[in-house]
């Protein structure tokens, strides 16, 4: 993709932001599956969208936390790849935990627990900063001449 003329594409923007929210809660699913699911009998949505769920009190409500802070790590890699671009990461990242946000109310209410803000604002620093990071390395790395050049 050429970074030059900026083209609005609203359904470039709608899909990206679908996949990067399809790819967190992917790999938020496997990260709960194999920190939290051998802690319970049984995997419920409840571990995902109810912010009671996120306790420093029990063993299994730090493994939640640290789902959450692993998926914000691989989401970071997903803004890298989805969206490439720096100054892009952070507006993906907040529309991601914003859309989180809604899910979370929808399903158990407003969040009135200090460690589900904490986690999610942790969660969003790490995609943005992260995402960032591998972004502007991608963008300030050197382009490669010599495949270009003819044999003369």
């Amino acid at each position: 993709m050429f970074y030059g003329a900026m083209v609005w594409d609203p359904w470039l923007i709608l899909s990206q932001i679908v996949c990067l929210q399809c790819l967190y809660y992917v790999t938020l699913g496997l990260f709960m599956f194999i920190l939290v699911g051998t802690r319970v009998s049984r995997m419920s949505l409840i571990y995902f969208f109810d912010y009671s769920t996120l306790t420093i009190s029990t063993v299994t409500g730090w493994c939640v936390i640290g789902s959450f802070l692993l998926s914000a790590l691989a989401g970071a890699f997903y803004v890298f790849h989805l969206v490439e671009r720096a100054k892009k990461c952070l507006d993906f990242a907040a529309t991601l935990y914003i859309v989180h946000l809604f899910i979370c109310i929808i399903y158990g209410g407003w969040p009135s627990s200090i460690t589900w803000w904490v986690v999610s604002g942790t969660g969003l620093a790490v995609m943005v900063f992260l995402g960032e990071w591998l972004c502007m390395r991608r963008e300030q790395s050197e382009i490669p001449l010599t495949r270009y050049r003819s044999n003369v």
